[in-house]
């Protein structure tokens, strides 16, 4: 513990980043077992404190929360919490665990990380350099207007990778941790940093496809969790969920080296809406 001189202030510890905010994906089950326990009052009593618990706008609660109902058997819901402080994110999980629904809530997974500008964003000079090396002519009018393009865009991208907003519109959503291999022959990290910022572009290529169509955060789990990265998608329809995954997987940075975790996806919804879902006439 840091102590400090006789006289001095104490020292104030930090949990904010200096860039960037925490993010949580959290995923639950309902036991039906124990809901089948309960008075309905109890349930209604629970239904009500889960709502207010996940009330994106009600005071002290974090910068971001969405609420999704997940298809499969891996999770009835799922959160996506994101703030600059890691105990505002994580004080979501506590206050749903210990409402009055909480006994009959399963935690089935869960993922941390924080946002970040990835190493292989280009800045200005290196997105011009790499028109470069696609056809464009230096000075050329096509040129030069790309350039000023990005270089416009480049900081609102940034700020959306750092604090990003929820995509209105894109209903469909799809989180799935992953990492880079470290086998011999195939170690990512053991790589040029030129040839992995080349392969990077490939796969930025591919995404920027569906642009219109997905829209995609990566957020690092290292030092955080068992995996290097969390990808979420949001998708105007399901079907460009399965497009752009099975597309990006021919890039070269995902099939010589990807590793996937498990996937789930879900649907935004609010947290009354997903309640109606999951419990029914329970509710």
């Amino acid at each position: 513990m840091n102590r400090p001189q006789h006289g001095q202030p104490p020292i104030e510890p930090s949990l904010e980043p200096d860039e960037g905010w925490h993010c949580s994906h959290l995923y639950y089950r309902f036991d039906r077992g124990v809901l089948a326990s309960l008075a309905s009052s109890q349930i209604k009593d629970g239904r009500e404190a889960l709502v207010a618990a996940l009330n994106a706008d009600a005071d002290g609660a974090p910068q971001r929360l969405q609420t999704s109902f997940v298809s499969g058997n891996k999770a009835d819901f799922g959160l996506m919490v994101m703030d600059s402080n890691p105990l505002s994110v994580e004080g979501v999980n506590q206050k749903l665990l210990s409402s009055k629904i909480g006994p009959a809530l399963i935690p089935t997974y869960s993922f941390v990380s924080m946002t970040e500008i990835s190493e292989y964003v280009p800045d200005v000079n290196e997105y011009a350099k790499r028109l470069i090396q696609d056809g464009e002519s230096p000075g050329s009018p096509a040129y030069s207007a790309k350039v000023k393009a990005y270089e416009s865009r480049l900081p609102a991208m940034n700020k959306q990778r750092l604090t990003p907003e929820f995509p209105p519109g894109y209903p469909a959503t799809c989180f799935y941790p992953m990492g880079k291999k470290r086998k011999v022959g195939e170690n990512w990290f053991s790589l040029a940093f030129s040839a992995r910022n080349r392969m990077m572009a490939e796969h930025a290529r591919s995404g920027m496809e569906f642009a219109g169509k997905v829209s995609q955060l990566i957020s690092v789990g290292v030092g955080f969790d068992d995996w290097e990265w969390g990808v979420t998608l949001w998708a105007r329809n399901p079907q460009f969920l399965k497009e752009i995954v099975y597309r990006m997987r021919f890039d070269e940075a995902s099939a010589r080296y990807g590793e996937f975790g498990e996937f789930y996806t879900s649907y935004v919804m609010s947290a009354s809406e997903m309640l109606d879902r999951c419990l029914g006439e329970m509710s």
